[in-house]
């Protein structure tokens, strides 16, 4: 090699006329000097390869990498908005479960305004029940929620007058029954010429005096509104009070032993299955709505439910001091879930309209603390955050968080939200 080194410097300063050979002769030791250090290097070459690779990444990194990997490889469930979560369902678990969705669109949507209401029970269907006659409550069958059905029995009441009427009717019927045995005897006489026509007039005079006397009892009885006695027993002085139709007993003043007058109540039963919804309506808002428009009732028990009704009257006076007029608004109660004395916000459709995406008020439930929707995509339902608008009183327009022809839970959404919260619970056990 020393030789070769000399070689080489040989031609450091080579003449003019062999100039042009230098670059050739120095590129060709080059690479004879290259060849002969790799044959004598003790490492392989494959060695010198792998040693111009990159360095690896240590053993912490390398699971890190492969925990990101797997992430990638599964990531959360999460829609184009980036609401993290939702459920699977197959078809058979959403069918059971009474779950359906609609495509929603841009369409014209009714608008609506807000009232603020109360709810009283149906005065239609609502009764005040008194004796007729004062007494003493000796039996209490009703209490106080208790639901009753027409004619049931709610009290006794022990009355004396009750009784000196059915004496009366007692006693007008034994006459009447006698006169009537006494003109048949004074026939049968008669006809045979025995007794004389005198006797005989007298005798169906006093059956026409006994049957006025008995319709007299007859409609004292009715007045007072307990039946007729059975002839032959005693004179009960005990009558019922009974319900007038089905409903729920609402309010309860009997109190076993204690007097009552015809001019208290005793119960009041209301018959629930509608209740009324009334709000104070604003002047400027008279020419928008009018009986029969659709309504909706929000109250803050049920803050995920609407209840529909319709507005069936709007009063002919204005209040003069909050110059405001009075709307009823009446809305179904089969469930009994609306109670009396709430207060309710109340949405009355207009004849105005707007273009909106919109979904029905029970497709919008409460997640944490936000307004939201599921939205279906191959069986997976996930929750979408949005912002509803004012709406109709069956609908509500999305301002943000929907697109046109995206799959929305219109039915069983509380289903959907229940899987959805009992997932997240299992999760938190996990962790």
């Amino acid at each position: 090699m020393a030789s070769l080194y000399a070689l080489m410097l040989t031609f450091t300063r080579p003449p003019m006329k062999t100039q042009f050979l230098y670059p050739v002769i120095v590129w060709a030791l080059a690479g004879f000097i290259t060849a002969c250090d790799d044959s004598n290097s003790n490492a392989p070459r494959s060695a010198s390869r792998e040693a111009a690779k990159p360095t690896a990444p240590s053993t912490g990194h390398r699971a890190q990498d492969k925990k990101d990997h797997k992430d990638g490889d599964a990531p959360a469930a999460h829609d184009k908005h980036g609401v993290e979560g939702g459920v699977s369902l197959t078809e058979e678990e959403a069918r059971k479960e009474g779950i359906k969705t609609q495509i929603v669109e841009f369409r014209s949507l009714a608008t609506s305004i807000q009232l603020t209401a109360s709810i009283v029970a149906n005065r239609d269907r609502l009764a005040h029940i008194a004796p007729r006659v004062s007494g003493k409550l000796v039996r209490v069958h009703a209490n106080l929620g208790d639901r009753v059905k027409a004619g049931q029995v709610l009290a006794h009441v022990d009355s004396i007058e009750i009784g000196s009427a059915n004496s009366e009717y007692l006693q007008a019927k034994s006459t009447a029954d006698l006169a009537q045995a006494n003109r048949a005897r004074a026939e049968r006489l008669n006809a045979e010429q025995i007794i004389s026509q005198k006797d005989y007039l007298v005798a169906r005079s006093e059956v026409e005096r006994a049957a006025a006397a008995l319709r007299a009892a007859r409609d004292r009885l009715r007045v007072l509104g307990v039946g007729l006695p059975v002839p032959g027993g005693p004179a009960s002085s005990v009558y019922p009070l009974t319900a007038p139709f089905a409903g729920t007993v609402i309010v309860k003043d009997a109190v076993l032993g204690e007097l009552v007058q015809p001019d208290k109540p005793v119960f009041s039963i209301a018959d629930l299955s509608t209740v009324w919804i009334e709000a104070n309506l604003f002047e400027k808002d008279l020419a928008r709505v009018h009986p029969g428009a659709k309504a909706s009732v929000a109250i803050a028990a049920y803050a995920d439910q609407r209840f529909s009704g319709t507005l069936t009257y709007i009063s002919d006076t204005v209040e003069a001091e909050s110059r405001t007029v009075k709307a009823r608004i009446e809305v179904p109660n089969s469930q009994a879930r609306l109670k009396p004395g709430m207060f309710a916000t109340a949405y009355l459709d207009t004849a105005a309209t707007q273009d909106a995406i919109a979904v029905p008020h029970d497709a919008v439930v409460l997640l944490d603390g936000k307004a939201s929707v599921f939205v279906e995509e191959n069986g997976h339902y996930v929750p979408r955050a949005v912002m509803p608008g004012a709406g109709s009183a069956t609908e509500l327009p999305v301002l943000e968080g929907l697109s046109p022809g995206d799959n929305v839970v219109v039915a069983g959404v509380y289903a959907v939200k229940a899987r959805l919260l009992k997932s997240q619970i299992g999760e938190g056990h996990s962790h």
